[in-house]
């Protein structure tokens, strides 16, 4: 629950700098500032930032043009240096859990936990059975130093690192809620990575990240039709109003759509047959490659249940002053995890 002020939102993509800044008034938030910057290719791999000098520009340059003078920010870390993991403890104390942690971390997480920064978060007790859930979580303290430092080069300063799967949860709890009963699946679908956060009966109970995104179909455009990268992300895109996307195009997307599609519905499967829940009610995607047509078609295809692109905005306002509403608008699938992430206060009141 908020009790400070708004962080700004900083979504550190594989292929872009997302940023969002919110102000709550009367009741209703409202996007205050906003900025997007294309990255190079390569820039980013695997949460890993290859070329910090572009993003510091990327950073420093939205925070210019957008006229943002707040510094305080949230950032979200995503990849292979950050291990979830739902842990079934013996009831106990706060005290007694804070002590009991690290035990449990070693336990679970494939690294020296001295090198890793560890939290959690209670989800849910059952006195009934002495037991109670938690979500452990830990990032690669290197990883986290990284971006802090990058961010300060850019003359911000970092106030909160979360999970790139948590703060698209954040952003939908505030603007649907999370049902109490059933389960639904929130799927990010980025230029790298695909981020699957399963929620049951109101609480995440399962996530993981798949290693194959939009670039991946980008990659095979590029590689298919002999064209360079900015081309083929062109193409895949719809080509613009000028030019013709070549029929290859269009099957290679098909054939990107439903190899993703397959490695969703294989997480889906596994969460269902070790979970013992029966079926999932709906799939909410966003993500830049929520847009590709044949991909949501391909998801429902496969898991038989509803498929849904989210609209982060639904029912944020927006300042005409400093915000291009159109142009937000036709970016909002992308700008999930930089809202979810400015829903972060300086101070916060924890549950």
């Amino acid at each position: 629950m908020a009790e400070g002020k708004y962080l700004v939102g900083v979504d550190i993509g594989a292929s872009s700098v997302k940023v969002v800044q919110l102000k709550e008034s009367r009741k209703k938030l409202t996007v205050i500032r906003s900025g997007y910057a294309d990255l190079p290719p390569q820039t980013i791999i695997d949460g890993h930032v290859m070329a910090t000098s572009h993003v510091v520009e990327a950073l420093l340059k939205i925070w210019h043009d957008g006229k943002i003078s707040q510094k305080d920010v949230a950032i979200g870390v995503y990849g292979q240096s950050v291990i979830v993991r739902k842990l079934t403890l013996p009831m106990m104390t706060k005290e007694e859990l804070d002590e009991q942690i690290g035990w449990e971390a070693e336990q679970h997480i494939p690294f020296d936990i001295k090198v890793m920064s560890i939290d959690y978060e209670v989800l849910k007790r059952r006195p009934e059975a002495s037991q109670m859930d938690i979500l452990l979580v830990a990032a690669k303290k290197d990883e986290i130093n990284d971006y802090a430092a990058l961010l300060r080069e850019a003359k911000l300063r970092p106030i909160v690192v979360d999970i790139n799967a948590f703060t698209i949860q954040n952003i939908f709890e505030n603007q649907f809620g999370l049902p109490e009963e059933g389960t639904i699946v929130l799927l990010n679908v980025g230029a790298a990575v695909t981020s699957l956060n399963i929620i049951a009966g109101g609480v995440s109970a399962f996530t993981r990240e798949i290693t194959n995104a939009g670039t991946s179909i980008t990659e095979e455009i590029q590689k298919q039709c002999n064209v360079p990268h900015e081309q083929a992300e062109a193409y895949k895109c719809g080509g613009g109003p000028t030019q013709i996307v070549p029929q290859e195009v269009h099957q290679v997307i098909q054939a990107g759509c439903d190899g993703l599609a397959g490695e969703i519905q294989r997480s889906l499967d596994f969460y269902l047959a070790t979970s013992g829940e029966q079926e999932i009610g709906r799939i909410f995607v966003s993500g830049g490659s929520a847009y590709l047509a044949p991909l949501c078609k391909a998801i429902e295809k496969r898991a038989r249940v509803p498929v849904t692109v989210m609209d982060p905005l639904t029912n944020l306002g927006c300042d005409p002053k400093y915000v291009n509403e159109q142009q937000l608008r036709s970016k909002a699938a992308q700008l999930v995890v930089a809202l979810g992430l400015a829903l972060r206060c300086d101070k916060e009141r924890r549950a």
